[in-house]
């Protein structure tokens, strides 16, 4: 997998030694990985339980299924300050049967409401599609959450319906087709 370049941002594929770094948490080791400094509150465990929707062992298994198109969003320094990790895009795997890619995203806390979600989101939108076989990508939100919600519809995604969250209860869904 290919790094992504945006106006901003330079788009890290994620690989099974940072997965496990990030799960370990071992910060230098994956700070050494990303080659940029990582948020003072990552890696951890919040982030660990909701980036990675696979075990390590099924990532481990088939890191080329587990982590197709996961990604590191790296704002590269400046005035002599380091690179440093504003977020991450990851996809639930693959796309499944119908061509259907599923896309998730997070932004540290002190680099929201900044644009790199909306930037890194629409990158990595556009490289599935590029994707053999994938004829839509999908995203799913809660209605409360309305930074996501813009960063959805300013990559071009409309709604399609709703899902149940287990705990937390209906997510609505969106999507772009080819």
């Amino acid at each position: 997998m290919s790094l992504l370049l945006t106006p901003r941002l330079r788009l890290v594929p994620m690989t099974v030694p940072m997965v496990e770094a990030v799960m370990f948490g071992r910060r230098e080791e994956a700070e050494a990985l990303v080659k940029a400094r990582m948020p003072e509150r990552w890696p951890n465990r919040d982030l660990v339980e909701r980036a990675f929707t696979a075990s390590l062992e099924a990532i481990r298994a088939d890191p080329e299924v587990r982590l197709w198109g996961d990604r590191v969003m790296v704002l590269p320094g400046t005035a002599g300050e380091p690179d440093r990790v504003v977020g991450s895009v990851v996809f639930h795997g693959r796309p499944d049967e119908d061509g259907v890619a599923e896309i998730a995203y997070g932004v540290e806390e002190a680099s929201q409401a900044q644009g790199y979600a909306t930037e890194a989101v629409g990158a990595s939108v556009d490289w599935a599609f590029a994707q053999p076989g994938v004829r839509a990508v999908q995203a799913a939100t809660f209605a409360w959450h309305v930074p996501s919600l813009r960063v959805i519809e300013k990559v071009g995604m409309v709604r399609v319906g709703t899902r149940d969250h287990e705990v937390l209860g209906e997510m609505l869904v969106f999507e772009r087709r080819v």
